[in-house]
């Protein structure tokens, strides 16, 4: 490990100097892509493509397969306008031309419904729409550009989120977001149109985050990102949605990117398989320590934390069969703790303890498309996958021999299969039905060694296994030019025990004109639990300990009302007013009103009580966002929330959630700036994310109680009465991209944390001192790395 970080500190260093001492040299480069139609995603031909403003004017127009190409662009900043009769004109702007790689795009076009009198006047594209077009309310798209552009954000699609309205950081030490108050594993995970595994390092059951993505951004293409209401095909969810699409790898052009910093090094390949074939692939490794951090005297906490993740996407297209992908990712992410060799220097009960933590995900899937005319396309995907989770511990005595004292394990594997009918009849009107059917297994096992008897003891050990069948239809229709109206139904049902829900899902949009909107959502929606909570061994009311107790376990379900105002003033700006109000019912909770526990509030998916379902929650507040697009180098994105988020145990009393901060504000902006004539090749920008919110609630503790019993004793009556301070945080980045004769490189520093502010975590019962204690969040954390693009 100590050569290890060796060799990634003097990569990093040898990439400096080629960023220092480097020439500069081809000024040219090429933009190129594919135009099709939004809904029935079919080329379109003799679309205008031009760059305006360019003298002479850089442009052209689209061939039989919709495909364009300008060559001998030069280097810089571009917009792109995209024009074709009976469509809505498109215009791209701020798009980034280097050296390292030419420009790819995918875009879309949207008929126009309507013509002459009640035609609407076309008006740029619309850069927070959804991918999906069948999204209406509390959605909008993340771009590539920006999770690579958002300070602190490590191409990481879950922490990027943080900068929209009603979503909450729960965990500085990982990845989960809290949507609207709900809990994070709420939030359903998509890849390619098909249900993914959460595609995260450390990883726990029943979550929907981690401690990084294992996706880079190398792969993603712009997504969707749905916070309530979302529209019939998404199914298992109650908090949202991030639907992640891949992008295509250069089917033209063999292009690499190499990344080395103090978290690690980032290798990422793609390019045709042979010339005048439209296939590609798109290849991303990823070795991560934070080893190197602890060196630099940042406190990362005890242990040592590697991680490592694959992914990928080839695309093979067929004459006549239709198009196939294959996709997947993989990560291997562990942490081992080891005892200090010196017995004098224990003091504490755990310090001859030495532990390992590992959590491994693999996801792969094969994805098939096939046109059957201009109107009808089928969209099929399977993926298996598995999560492998696990600690084991053990205790070194004086003589520093190894007694196994803990293990746990946990595995789930899943298939699943999918396949999408979309149709277009018309210019006003699309339909899109599918079925999702899943089938999961899982096993778990915790044992601890026994002082006492001498032995070890099983806690548990079981198995299960079950279906999950979904169906869906959705219809749009756009009544004229002012009126869009959608409708859907969602039906679920688990095999485990019957238990199924039919929900019905609908939205209306009124444009009142090119620059103003109101939307209105609703949706029926439901959950079933984490897989291992129905088959977990507790005590039920009468003192019984069976695998069955908890099988019965009815879906968690929610009705969600969204009601949006949309208004875009100058040319990049725009600004969203949403309300929104969040019934959830049919919950699992304590059968007994002692502990006051219900799923609302869980992290993972532990459930040490024997549960029914009988509880209720209810989220609703108002959110704001001021946004001003990517524009002449500079963007900026203003959200603002004040909510509630309450829950009711099994006797009715009514709670904050763990999660009821109560409001957030974040900003998020930086600017890029080209330098000088002399340095034209450089350009240096900065980017500043600001976060503050109301604390997280956590359980009281009884002080008098804790110190009699030696061990923490909770008020569970009065659940989530304590609230953190107040949480604040600041990170910053600064880049200084360089563009040579046939690559692009770039420097960057991004600074976590960059106040140092000590944020409060939770409380503790300190048992050798008696008293309650508060711990804290991650600490000042600089990120240096440096890319290259060739």
């Amino acid at each position: 490990m100590k050569h290890l970080r060796i060799a990634q500190l003097s990569l990093l260093f040898l990439c400096l100097l080629t960023f220092l001492y480097s020439s500069a040299g081809n000024e040219f480069q090429t933009i190129r892509g594919t135009v099709v139609d939004q809904v029935s995603k079919t080329p379109l031909f003799g679309v205008s493509v031009i760059i305006p403003g360019s003298d002479p004017l850089i442009g052209t127009v689209t061939d039989l397969d919709g495909k364009f190409e300008l060559n001998q662009v030069p280097l810089g900043k571009y917009t792109l306008q995209f024009s074709m009769v009976g469509y809505e004109t498109v215009i791209m702007n701020d798009l980034s031309l280097t050296a390292a790689k030419e420009l790819v795009l995918e875009v879309s076009m949207k008929e126009k419904a309507f013509e002459g009198a009640e035609a609407t006047v076309t008006a740029t594209v619309d850069k927070n729409r959804p991918q999906n077009e069948m999204l209406t309310v509390s959605s909008r798209t993340f771009s590539v550009e920006e999770t690579q552009k958002y300070a602190a954000a490590v191409n990481d699609p879950l922490r990027m989120s943080l900068a929209f309205a009603g979503v909450v950081t729960t965990d500085d030490g990982n990845n989960n977001i809290s949507i609207r108050g709900n809990a994070p594993g709420g939030l359903l995970w998509r890849m390619e149109g098909i249900d993914v595994p959460s595609p995260n390092h450390f990883t726990a059951p029943g979550t929907s985050g981690g401690g990084i993505s294992i996706l880079s951004s190398q792969l993603l293409s712009n997504s969707d990102f749905s916070t309530g209401a979302f529209s019939a095909e998404y199914g298992n969810a109650l908090s949202g949605v991030f639907d992640l699409q891949l992008r295509k790898g250069n089917n033209q052009k063999r292009e690499y990117t190499f990344r080395a910093g103090v978290l690690g090094v980032d290798l990422a390949a793609e390019g045709p398989f042979k010339k005048d074939y439209a296939g590609s692939y798109l290849v991303n490794y990823r070795y991560s320590t934070l080893g190197l951090l602890g060196q630099m005297g940042v406190n990362i906490g005890d242990g040592v934390t590697t991680f490592q993740d694959l992914s990928y996407h080839v695309f093979l297209p067929t004459r006549k069969a239709g198009s196939f992908s294959l996709f997947g990712f993989g990560g291997l992410s562990s942490q081992v703790f080891e005892a200090d060799r010196d017995t004098a220097s224990w003091k504490l009960d755990g310090d001859p303890s030495e532990g390992r933590y590992h959590s491994n995900t693999l996801a792969g899937g094969i994805k098939h498309t096939y046109h059957f005319n201009k109107q009808h396309y089928l969209k099929s995907a399977f993926l298996l996958s598995t999560a492998d989770i696990g600690y084991k511990e053990n205790e070194l005595d004086y003589n520093l021999v190894n007694h196994f004292q803990y293990e746990q394990a946990y595995q789930q594997n899943k298939r699943v299969l999918s396949s999408t009918l979309n149709s277009k009849f018309n210019a006003k009107t699309s339909m899109r039905s599918g079925v999702i059917l899943t089938n999961m297994d899982f096993n778990t096992k915790k044992v601890y060694h026994h002082d006492s008897l001498n032995k070890n003891v099983t806690l548990s050990d079981f198995d299960g296994a079950t279906w999950l069948f979904q169906t869906f239809t959705q219809w749009q229709h756009q009544l004229n030019s002012r009126w869009m109206v959608q409708g859907g139904l969602h039906f679920l049902t688990l095999a485990l025990n019957g238990s199924s829900s039919l929900e019905p899902r609908a939205s209306i949009r009124y444009q009142i004109n090119p620059d103003n909107s109101l939307s209105l959502g609703y949706g029926l929606h439901s959950q079933m639990q984490p897989l291992s909570m129905y088959f977990s061994r507790v005590q039920d009311n009468q003192g019984n300990t069976g695998g069955d107790v908890h099988k019965g376990l009815g879906l968690s379900k929610a009705h969600h009302l969204v009601l949006a105002y949309d208004r875009s003033f100058g040319k990049n700006w725009r600004t969203k007013v949403e309300t929104y109000y969040q019934r959830l019912f049919n919950i699992p909770v304590s059968a007994d009103p002692k502990y006051q526990f219900s799923v609302l509030n869980n992290t993972e998916d532990d459930a040490p009580y024997f549960l029914v379902n009988e509880g209720k929650g209810e989220n609703y507040g108002l959110e704001l966002t001021v946004e001003r697009f990517l524009a002449n180098d500079f963007y900026l994105l203003l959200s603002a929330s004040l909510f509630e988020s309450k829950y009711a145990a099994v006797d009715g009393s009514w709670h904050d959630t763990r999660f009821n901060t109560g409001r957030v504000v974040s900003l998020t902006t930086g600017k890029e700036y080209q330098l000088a004539e002399k340095y034209k090749s450089r350009i240096v920008g900065w980017n500043l994310k600001l976060i503050y919110s109301g604390g997280m609630r956590t359980m009281p503790i009884k002080l008098e109680e804790s110190i009699a019993d030696g061990k923490p004793v909770f008020d569970f009556q009065n659940a989530f009465a304590w609230q953190n301070p107040d949480y604040f945080r600041a990170d910053l980045g600064l880049t200084l991209k360089r563009n040579y004769k046939r690559s692009t490189g770039t420097l960057s520093l991004n600074i976590q944390n960059v106040s140092n502010r000590s944020n409060v975590g939770g409380r503790y019962f300190d048992q050798n001192t008696g008293k309650i204690k508060s711990w804290y969040q991650a600490p000042l954390i600089p990120v240096l790395s440096y890319k290259l693009e060739f």
